[in-house]
C-alpha cells in the first residue's frame, strides 16, 4: 500500500466534523493538498503519519476543532468561577486556570510576602476548599481542566484530585494539564521554590502517580511560551523547549519507567507570536523533532509517544498599551498562525491584558476572535494547507536544523545526556544569557526604528485611547485571608500535623510524595504549609551569578 494510500484509509476510518466543506462560492474544499504526481518528501509525509509534520491526526481539523481553552483567573474562587461558568456558556471547551502570584510561588494568602498581592494577577487557592468552589458546578468528569502552576504544581493538583473526590468524580475519568514544567522556570520565569534535583524528583513522582492512578491526565505541559517571553528566538523558544522536554524523558527513564508508559501523556506549550511563517514553521518542525527523537534516541515504539500534542498562546509582549485596539489585529494573526500550525488547544489574549487581568467583555472579544476563525474563514476545511509550501518548507528545515545545533551545544554540556546538559546549562547561566542576548538585540532594533511597532515607532498618536480596565478591590485579599483563618479554626489540627509529619519524612526518604500531598489536601493543610514542610528537607534555592 502506498503511503497516501495508507493516510486515505486512515482519513476515511477518523471521524468528521458535520460540514459541507465548500468554499462561499460552493467549490469543494479538498481534505488535502498533495503532489499531482508521486509522493510528497519523505520529510513533510502525510497527516497523522511519521514525522507528523502536517500534524498528529489524519483527519485534521475536519475530524474536530482545535480546544479553545480561554485562560481566566482572578479575585477570589466565586468570582473566577463565574467568569469560567460564563465562558463555558460561550462556547469555550474547557477551562484554563490563571493563580495569583502568592499561589505561584507556594505563599498561602496570609503570607508577609503576599500582601497587596492576593487576587491580582490570577486567583488565590489555598486549599482543597477554595479548589472546589473554584470548581463548583463544573462536571470535572466532563470539562477538562488546565492549570498553569510549576512549583507548587503537585499541592495544586493534590487540591484538584480532593475536589474531584467531593463531587464524586473518579480520578480515572479525570482530563486535563498541569504545567509542571520546572526547567523554564530556572531558564526564564523564575517562580522555583526549591533546588532544581527535588523538583524534578517531585515532578517524576507525580509522572507516576498519574500513570497509576490518573491516567487521562496530560502530566506536564512544557512550556515554551515563557521563554519566548522572556526574550527568546523563535529558534531558541522551539530548542530550549524541546530541550527541556527531553530532559524530562530521561529523569522519568532513570525512575525506571519504559518511555511509552508516560510520554503518550506529556504535552507542550508553545507562544504564537506575530512573525506569521515563522510561527507556522517552528510548530511544524517541534512535531518533526520529537518524533524522530523519541524514535531514534529514546526508543518508543507506541506512535502516541511519537506525537507532540501542543497547546498554544498569543502573545503577550506583542501587546501594546499605545493604541491597545490594534492589539485585536495582532492576536487576530497569531491565533491564525497557531492554527495553521495545527495547535490541539488556543488561548487568545484580551486587547487590554498589556494593562490589567481582561474586563468580561475583552475576554469575550478574544473568545469570539478564535471562534470567527473556526466558523467562518475556511482554514479548518482542509488539512495543513500550507503543507508543500516553498516558503514555509525552506523555514521549517532551518528552523530545524538550527534547532539541531542548540541540542548539540547542551548534549555536548550534559556528556551525552540532555537532562545533565539542561541543568549545567541553568547553573552556568547559559540559557538565561542567551535570552537576555536576543531580547537585547529585538529591543534595540525597535528603539532604532528597525522593527517597526504601529503604535509605537509607527503611526503615533498623541492621544491615548481610554478603556475600561478590571480593578481588584483590596477587599478580595481581607476576605480571602478571613476564608484561611476560618479553615484553621475549623478542621482538625492533629490530623494535619500527622499529615505534614508524614510528608516531611517521606520528603527525607525515598516515598511518592503525590500520594504524601493528596493525603495532606484531604485534611485541609494550605499550599504554604505543605510547601514549607518540604523545604525544611529541600532547601531555598538561589540563582547563580552569571555574566
Amino acid at each position: 500500500m502506498t503511503e497516501r494510500a495508507e493516510w486515505e484509509a486512515a482519513y476515511e476510518a477518523g471521524r468528521k466534523r458535520q460540514s459541507d466543506f465548500e468554499t462561499l462560492s460552493g467549490e469543494p474544499v479538498p481534505a488535502l493538498g498533495t503532489p499531482q504526481e508521486g509522493e510528497p518528501p519523505e520529510r513533510i509525509g502525510y497527516p497523522g503519519a511519521y514525522p507528523y509534520t502536517r500534524g498528529i491526526h489524519p483527519t485534521g481539523y475536519r475530524g474536530r476543532l482545535w480546544t479553545i481553552r480561554q485562560f481566566a483567573g482572578f479575585a477570589s474562587v466565586r468570582e473566577t468561577n463565574a467568569r469560567f461558568r460564563h465562558l463555558l456558556a460561550e462556547g469555550q471547551h474547557g477551562i484554563s486556570v490563571a493563580f495569583d502570584m502568592p499561589t505561584l510561588m507556594g505563599l498561602d494568602s496570609d503570607a508577609e510576602r503576599a500582601v497587596g498581592e492576593v487576587g491580582h494577577c490570577g486567583v488565590a487557592v489555598d486549599s482543597a476548599d477554595d479548589m472546589g468552589q473554584l470548581m463548583e458546578g463544573i462536571p470535572l468528569d466532563d470539562v477538562s481542566v488546565s492549570m498553569t502552576i510549576n512549583g507548587p504544581a503537585q499541592m495544586l493538583f493534590g487540591f484538584l484530585l480532593v475536589a474531584a473526590e467531593d463531587q464524586g468524580v473518579d480520578w480515572r475519568n479525570l482530563q486535563g494539564t498541569l504545567q509542571n514544567d520546572i526547567l523554564k522556570e530556572y531558564i526564564a520565569q523564575k517562580e522555583w521554590l526549591f533546588p532544581p534535583e527535588p523538583h524534578l524528583r517531585m515532578i517524576v513522582d507525580q509522572v507516576e502517580f498519574c500513570r497509576d492512578n490518573v491516567p487521562l491526565w496530560n502530566t506536564i505541559s512544557i512550556s515554551g511560551y515563557h521563554i519566548r517571553e522572556a526574550g527568546a528566538t523563535a529558534v531558541e523558544e522551539l530548542a530550549f523547549t524541546l530541550a527541556n522536554g527531553f530532559a524530562y524523558v530521561e529523569a522519568c527513564m532513570e525512575r525506571g519507567m519504559p518511555v511509552d508508559s508516560f510520554v503518550p501523556r506529556f504535552s507542550f506549550f508553545f507562544d504564537a507570536h506575530i512573525d506569521f511563517f515563522e510561527e507556522i514553521a517552528k510548530f511544524r518542525a517541534a512535531r518533526r523533532i520529537w518524533a524522530r527523537w523519541m524514535r531514534e534516541r529514546y526508543g518508543a515504539e507506541d506512535e502516541r509517544s511519537l506525537k507532540l500534542r501542543f497547546h498554544s498562546q498569543t502573545a503577550g509582549v506583542s501587546l501594546t498599551a499605545q493604541q491597545p485596539y490594534n492589539n485585536v489585529v495582532r492576536t487576530a494573526i497569531e491565533a491564525l498562525a497557531a492554527v495553521l500550525g495545527g495547535t490541539q488547544s488556543l488561548h487568545t489574549n484580551a486587547l487590554d491584558e498589556v494593562y490589567a487581568l481582561p474586563t468580561e467583555e475583552a475576554a469575550e472579544l478574544a473568545l469570539r476572535t478564535q471562534q470567527v476563525i473556526a466558523t467562518e474563514t475556511g482554514v479548518a476545511d482542509t488539512i495543513d494547507p500550507l503543507g508543500g509550501s516553498w516558503y514555509v518548507e525552506q523555514l521549517t528545515d532551518r528552523a530545524e536544523a538550527a534547532a539541531e545545533e542548540i541540542f548539540s551545544t547542551i548534549d555536548r554540556k550534559g556528556s551525552g545526556s540532555m537532562l545533565a546538559g539542561v541543568l549545567a546549562g541553568i547553573e552556568e547561566g547559559w540559557f538565561q544569557g542567551r535570552l537576555s542576548d536576543s531580547a537585547y538585540e529585538f529591543e534595540k532594533k525597535v528603539s532604532a526604528g528597525e522593527r517597526g511597532i504601529v503604535g509605537v515607532n509607527r503611526y503615533v498618536k498623541e492621544e491615548e485611547d481610554d478603556i475600561k480596565i478590571l480593578r481588584i478591590s483590596e477587599e478580595i485579599e481581607a476576605a480571602q485571608r478571613r476564608t484561611l483563618s476560618e479553615l484553621r479554626s475549623d478542621r482538625d489540627e492533629a490530623a494535619v500535623l500527622g499529615a505534614l509529619a508524614a510528608l516531611r519524612d517521606g520528603a527525607a526518604g525515598d516515598a511518592n510524595l503525590m500520594k504524601l500531598i493528596v493525603d495532606a489536601a484531604r485534611v485541609r493543610a494550605t499550599e504554604g504549609e505543605m510547601v514549607d514542610t518540604l523545604r525544611e528537607v529541600f532547601g531555598d534555592y538561589r540563582e547563580p551569578a552569571w555574566l
